[in-house]
């Protein structure tokens, strides 16, 4: 037995022990990352949606992870005959940005901090959210990197466009974030994908959009071109910035969402362009937001959270060492 009470070695087993993502290292001191990804909670709801709780998304989805953590020396997958995730990625969580309650620029200010020394610490930051507001902060923290390295291409992955300027005083909201990042002179451009129904945003915001070269394609559009013509008509060898907002999915297989909207994406309509995606240009930087649990008592949505990311970061340094 050990000192701990334990018998030789320990399985470790998913449901065992505290839900960092992936069941990955915690590292709590944000000057001592030493790593190829750190993932950052940014557990902020503006409380501006059709309903809230996406403040609950960075737990559920580190809850989540825990399914794809039983250990094995990475995953190995058949299709491509390809093993993705292994020992020699070394993956920390960082925990969550402070959030003061009720104070947007405090809390984004805080989250910006959190992206900021992942980035001088050389690694890829991963950040969970919270609402789609989140994305404001965390591309603020690229502009002494991209000073550096060159400008983010952004691609997002959503129901709506997000491209609000300001509304009912509100300029940082979760209706703005796109609107804020292409207004960055860092941000090169912006591919806009799934964007579809009622209240995505007003006509004047697609006009604008396209105006400052953003490329927008609908679910049906994506599916009618393919993930290769999709994938043709991003820059290559760029580097990427990756949002991506749950309600993106169909509402059957993510219903965890403060503004579900129906015909979605299935799993596989994004996995492939994101495999694509990881192997066109250099992804720098991701967040997935706008999961809110309380919605689904299956858990799904938060488990298709934590699928997706894990699988996105295998391809990402799959790729590199290709």
């Amino acid at each position: 037995m050990s000192e701990h009470g334990y018998a030789s070695g320990r399985l470790n087993l998913p449901f065992v022990g505290i839900s960092t993502f992936g069941k990955k290292e915690y590292v709590w001191d944000w000057d001592a990352i030493d790593a190829d990804v750190a993932v950052l909670g940014a557990p902020f709801d503006f409380g501006a949606q059709w309903r809230s709780g996406a403040r609950f998304g960075p737990r559920a989805v580190r809850e989540a992870s825990t399914l794809f953590s039983f250990g094995h020396a990475g995953a190995y997958d058949h299709e491509d005959d390809a093993t993705y995730l292994g020992g020699d990625v070394r993956i920390v969580d960082i925990g969550d940005a402070d959030i003061i309650h009720t104070k947007t620029e405090e809390s984004h200010a805080n989250i910006q901090v959190g992206v900021k020394k992942i980035l001088d610490a050389g690694a890829l930051p991963v950040v969970i959210g919270g609402d789609h507001s989140i994305n404001i902060p965390c591309i603020r923290a690229f502009e002494e990197d991209c000073a550096k390295n060159g400008p983010i291409h952004v691609i997002q992955i959503d129901a709506h466009l997000d491209f609000v300027d300001e509304r009912h005083g509100v300029t940082e909201g979760h209706g703005n974030p796109m609107r804020r990042a292409i207004e960055k002179d860092y941000v090169s451009g912006m591919t806009q994908l799934g964007i579809r129904n009622v209240s995505s945003t007003a006509k004047e915001g697609y006009d604008d959009a396209r105006a400052r070269g953003s490329d927008i394609l609908s679910v049906r559009q994506v599916r009618e071109l393919g993930p290769e013509a999709v994938l043709s008509r991003i820059p290559e060898g760029a580097r990427y910035y990756v949002t991506i907002d749950i309600d993106a999915f169909c509402p059957s297989i993510a219903s965890g969402t403060g503004t579900p909207s129906h015909g979605g994406f299935q799993y596989y309509d994004v996995l492939e362009i994101l495999q694509g995606l990881s192997k066109r240009g250099d992804v720098v930087g991701m967040d997935l937001v706008e999961v809110a649990p309380a919605y689904d008592p299956s858990d799904s949505t938060q488990i298709l959270a934590a699928q997706l990311l894990l699988n996105f970061i295998g391809f990402i340094f799959h790729n590199k060492k290709s």
